[in-house]
């Protein structure tokens, strides 16, 4: 059975994302790998970028067949991008080319690194999502 936030099609710009305890649960079961592509299709961002964010390598991650699961980590990182995207998609009212780039840039609130860059860590997350947060007040991001 799938998890819960999984049972619809990717429905990104306007979708809600996944609760915090719907990510833990989710997370400890494990996201089917090809989720992962599912996500970066979302944006389109590259085998790469789902890599660093996910901590593995692109070898790495196409070792994995699409119908395993990631680890916990993997699982939970994966998780909190699609949650971001979905925000991103949000604040900019569904233009993924403005989404992709948007991620790719430096962003003075972020030390001068783009969203991307901070992605590998759970802190970094929480910045990028505080950074849309401002954004979508209209304060100085």
């Amino acid at each position: 059975m799938k998890p819960l936030m999984f049972r619809d099609e990717f429905v990104p710009y306007g979708s809600t994302p996944a609760s915090d305890f719907n990510l833990i649960q989710t997370s400890r079961q494990g996201i089917l790998r090809s989720t992962a592509d599912d996500v970066a299709k979302l944006v389109g961002l590259t085998d790469n970028e789902i890599a660093y964010v996910l901590g593995m390598t692109p070898r790495n991650l196409h070792r994995i067949q699409p119908e395993k699961r990631l680890g916990t980590d993997a699982s939970e990182r994966l998780l909190l991008l699609k949650n971001i995207l979905i925000h991103a998609l949000d604040t900019f009212e569904g233009k993924d080319a403005i989404v992709r780039n948007w991620l790719r840039t430096p962003v003075s609130e972020l030390n001068d690194q783009s969203p991307l860059q901070l992605m590998d860590t759970l802190t970094g997350f929480g910045l990028v999502e505080d950074v849309l947060g401002r954004l979508d007040y209209g304060l100085p991001a």
